[in-house]
């Protein structure tokens, strides 16, 4: 079970896995033994044979015990295995190969709105994000500052896995401004004033410290030219927005808008993962510029998004989904805005943001609801 920091793996295995052994690698001590001697572990097991269920809190922090971990899966058939990580990094460096596939892979993300029901607040969910560790305190955003500095101390400096935390820390401040915008390594290169290879490795290490993530272009029966670049995302968007300085010049409308983006493009993510679909979420742009902020492909969905930060929709807002139309007829086609009405125009569905995001669960269809007993205009 894989997840950033602070979204609550430990305390969902608590409550869920009540009986289990933890070994928990945050701890020094344990940590060091196991390091040490990782067949330490088998000791461990079978000193506790009347747990079923073994849980190895932090994973990354210790590798080598993967090696184990598969041989005692071998050993002891009956029990379960649960390991969890905040980031795949050193495990894809030590070329562990994941229990060689015999384990399941999951990921956990921030809290989504239908998880919160009626205390979903979307405007403060647009300032601090929904990290569940954030928010249960009353200053939120001192402790978002808090909870960056710890990551980047404790996986990126601990770990030694820049060299410049100076440059590093700028390219997370450029990264913000390339939130919710087309990826371009080249131009990060010379904000941050480091090479291009660099900013590569950098990208790579959001990626496996599962901090970003990039969105792929939607190019099935592509009938146009499209762009090959894909979109860059931090994984909540409280952490997109205590990353992102504000100037004098900066548009409260664009920054709003970036924000209320990265929210549906996390949700989607979220619900794509706990609904079992892997890789169904890309966005669409042609090399003219047309664009689609989110396509969702799966065996039971076929749906195009476009997020507008406004109250008010006009038809030249849908201009992306209905050239996407016509190249994917068979598509639904839904725009999400911050009004309050829900309506049908030229065949495409307006639905206000926060109500769809309520109506966004893992395991059922998208909300399709509400292209029932629409206004249509």
């Amino acid at each position: 079970m894989f997840g950033p920091r602070g979204t609550g793996k430990t305390t969902w295995l608590k409550d869920n896995l009540t009986n289990a052994y933890v070994v928990d690698l945050l701890k020094n001590d344990i940590r060091l033994r196991l390091m040490a001697n990782p067949e330490r572990l088998r000791d461990m097991v079978a000193a506790n044979d009347d747990c079923n269920q073994i849980v190895i809190d932090e994973i990354q922090k210790a590798p080598a015990l993967l090696d184990v971990v598969h041989s005692l899966m071998e050993e002891f058939p009956s029990k379960r295995f649960v390991l969890t990580g905040s980031s795949a990094r050193k495990l894809k460096r030590a070329g562990v190969d994941l229990l060689g596939g015999r384990a399941l892979e999951l990921k956990m993300h921030p809290f989504m709105a239908c998880e919160l029901g009626e205390s979903f607040d979307l405007d403060d969910a647009l300032m601090t994000g929904l990290v569940p560790v954030i928010g249960k305190y009353a200053n939120k955003e001192r402790q978002l500052a808090a909870y960056l500095q710890l990551y980047i101390r404790e996986e990126v400096e601990q770990e030694g896995l820049v060299r410049n935390l100076d440059a590093f820390a700028r390219f997370l401040e450029a990264m913000a401004f390339s939130h919710a915008g087309v990826l371009s390594a080249s131009e990060i290169s010379r904000e941050c004033m480091v090479k291009r290879a660099t900013v590569d490795g950098y990208i790579q290490i959001l990626r496996d410290l599962l901090i970003g993530g990039t969105l792929p272009v939607f190019s099935k029966r592509a009938k146009r030219r499209m762009v090959t670049h894909g979109k860059f995302y931090y994984f909540d968007v409280g952490v997109f927005r205590k990353l992102r300085p504000i100037g004098r010049l900066d548009s409260p409308a664009d920054l709003n808008g970036q924000a209320l983006e990265g929210l549906v493009y996390q949700h989607l993510c979220a619900y794509c993962d706990y609904s079992g679909y892997e890789n169904a979420l890309s966005y669409w742009r042609t090399s003219n510029g047309a664009e689609v902020d989110f396509v969702v492909y799966t065996p039971d969905d076929f749906t195009a998004f476009e997020v507008k930060h406004s109250d008010r929709v006009s038809r030249s807002d849908m201009d992306g989904l209905k050239l996407f139309g016509a190249d994917y007829p068979e598509a639904k086609r839904i725009l999400l805005y911050r009004g309050k009405e829900q309506i049908m125009m030229d065949g495409i569905l307006v639905v206000p943001v926060e109500r769809y995001l309520k109506e966004l669960i893992p395991g059922k269809c998208l909300p399709e609801n509400a292209w029932m007993s629409t206004k249509r205009l």
